[in-house]
C-alpha cells in the first residue's frame, strides 16, 4: 500500500504542466512555516528582550491573519500572474526592512512586520485551488491534496532546520533574508509557469459561463451579487461550518505544542523537546503514507469525522505518556490521522466553494486552523502553571473530541455542493 501512494505522487508532480506549479510552489512556501521563528531570532539578535520579539512575531502573524484574505480575494478576481508578482516582490522586501533598516524599540520594526504580514504570498492558497481546477480525475485530485498534506508536515519538520543549517554560515537576520528572497523567487515561479489549457480564463468570461449555465435572471443577477458579498466564500454555510470546525480540531495543537516541552522537562532533559516534535511531524508523515490510499475509497463527507474522531482518541494516549519515551511513541502514534484530517478538509473546501472564490476559501481554511492553534497555545500557557501538562492533555483530547462531535453532527450538510465549478481567472 505504502508503495503505490509514492508512485502516485510521482506520477502527479512529474506530469507535463503541472511539475512546474507544483514545485515552484513547494519554494514558493519555504518562508511561511519558519518565518515566525526566525522573526524572533532575528530581533533577539539584534538585542531585543523576548517581549519584543514575541511581539514583533505576533504583529506579523496578524498582518497574516488580516491581510491574507484579501490578497486571496484579489487572486481570485485579478488572477495568479498578477498578485503573485506583485507579492512575491513586496514580501522580501518587507522583510529585508525589518531586518537591516529598523532595531527593536521602535516603532518601524514592529510595523514592517505587520506590513510583510499583510503582503505573504498566498502561495498554498494559489496552489490548492489551482489542483481544483487543473484537468484531473478524481483520484488524481485526491492524491493532490494527500501531497499538500503531507508536504506541510515535512515543510513543518525541514524548513526550521534549513534555518537553523544557513545560520550555521551567517546570522539569523541574514538567513531570514535569503529564506524570503528565496520564497520570493518560487512565487515569481508559480505566478509564470504555464498551466493546461482551459485551467485559468478571465473573470469577465467565468462570469458569462456561469451566466449561462442557468436559464433564470435571478441567477443570473445574483452571481455578481454573490461575488461582492464582505464574507466572500463564508457566505456558504457548509463552508463556514467547516471551518469551525478545523478551528476547534486546530485547537488541540496549541495545547500540546505548550504541553509537549513542559512534561519533557518533567521528565527529563529539556533538551528531549525538539526531538519528541519530531515524532509527532513524522507519526502524521507515515500516517498519510500508509493510510493515505485506502482513504479515497470512502466519500469524503464520511471520511472526514471518522478521522477526526481517530485524531481525538489519538490525542487522549498521551495522557498514558508516562515518560519522556513514552510521550514520543503516543505522539508518534496519535497523530497518523492528522495528515489525512488535513487532506480531506481540503477536498471538502473544493468540493463546497464556488469557484469563483476558490483561493478565498482555502485561505479561510487554513486560516482557522492559524487562529484555532493560536487559541490553543494562549489557553495552554494559561492552564500549565496552575495544573501541569497533564491537564492540558486532558484539555486538548476533549476539545479534540468535540471537534469530531462538530463533524460528525454538520455531516449531511458538507455534503452540500455549491454550484457548478468555474476556472479562476488569468
Amino acid at each position: 500500500m505504502t508503495s503505490g501512494l509514492p508512485r502516485r505522487f510521482l506520477d502527479l508532480l512529474t506530469r507535463p504542466q503541472v511539475a512546474g506549479a507544483a514545485w515552484w510552489s513547494v519554494v514558493s512556501r519555504l518562508p511561511v512555516y519558519l518565518m515566525s521563528l526566525a522573526i524572533v531570532l532575528t530581533v533577539r539578535e539584534q538585542g531585543g528582550s523576548y517581549a519584543q520579539a514575541g511581539l514583533v512575531a505576533a504583529l506579523y502573524t496578524l498582518g497574516m491573519a488580516l491581510g491574507s484574505p484579501l490578497i486571496a480575494r484579489r487572486l481570485d478576481r485579478s488572477g495568479r500572474s498578477a498578485v503573485l508578482t506583485a507579492t512575491a516582490v513586496a514580501y522580501p522586501v518587507a522583510l529585508a526592512v525589518l531586518v537591516w533598516a529598523t532595531h527593536p524599540g521602535g516603532w518601524a520594526q514592529p510595523a514592517a512586520a505587520v506590513v510583510a504580514g499583510v503582503v505573504l504570498p498566498p502561495a498554498n492558497a494559489c496552489m490548492r485551488s489551482l489542483w481544483a481546477r487543473l484537468p484531473l480525475k478524481e483520484e488524481e485530485r485526491e492524491t493532490a491534496y494527500l501531497w499538500e498534506a503531507l508536504l506541510t508536515e515535512v515543510l513543518v519538520i525541514g524548513a526550521p532546520l534549513m534555518l537553523a543549517a544557513l545560520m550555521l554560515v551567517g546570522s539569523a537576520g541574514l538567513a531570514l533574508t535569503a529564506v524570503a528572497a528565496v520564497g520570493g523567487l518560487g512565487t515569481l515561479g508559480l505566478a509564470h509557469t504555464r498551466l493546461p489549457a482551459g485551467t485559468e480564463s478571465s473573470t469577465e468570461s467565468t462570469t458569462s459561463r456561469t451566466e449561462d449555465t442557468d436559464s433564470t435572471d435571478s441567477t443570473k443577477v445574483a452571481a455578481p451579487k454573490q461575488q461582492r458579498h464582505p464574507l466572500g466564500p463564508l457566505r456558504e454555510p457548509a463552508l463556514l461550518a467547516l471551518t469551525g470546525i478545523m478551528a476547534v480540531s486546530a485547537v488541540p495543537i496549541g495545547l500540546l505544542t505548550l504541553a509537549i516541552p513542559a512534561f519533557v522537562a518533567r521528565h527529563g532533559a529539556p533538551g528531549g523537546a525538539g526531538v519528541v516534535y519530531a515524532c509527532w511531524g513524522v507519526g502524521s508523515a507515515l500516517g498519510a503514507l500508509w493510510l493515505g490510499r485506502s482513504q479515497s475509497e470512502v466519500a469524503p463527507q464520511v471520511r472526514f469525522p471518522r478521522l477526526l474522531l481517530a485524531y481525538a482518541l489519538g490525542t487522549g494516549l498521551t495522557l498514558l505518556a508516562g515518560s519522556q519515551l513514552g510521550l514520543a511513541l503516543a505522539l508518534a502514534v496519535g497523530s497518523a490521522p492528522i495528515a489525512l484530517v488535513s487532506a480531506s478538509e481540503m477536498t471538502l473546501v473544493s468540493g463546497i466553494a464556488d469557484g469563483r472564490s476558490m483561493a478565498e476559501a482555502f485561505t479561510w481554511a487554513s486560516l482557522a486552523t492559524v487562529l484555532g492553534d493560536a487559541l490553543g497555545q494562549q489557553v495552554g500557557g494559561l492552564l500549565m502553571d496552575p495544573f501541569g501538562p497533564r491537564t492540558v492533555f486532558a484539555v486538548a483530547t476533549g476539545t479534540a473530541l468535540a471537534a469530531a462531535g462538530l463533524a460528525f453532527g454538520f455531516r449531511g450538510l458538507l455534503t452540500r455542493q455549491a454550484a457548478p465549478s468555474v476556472e479562476c481567472a488569468a
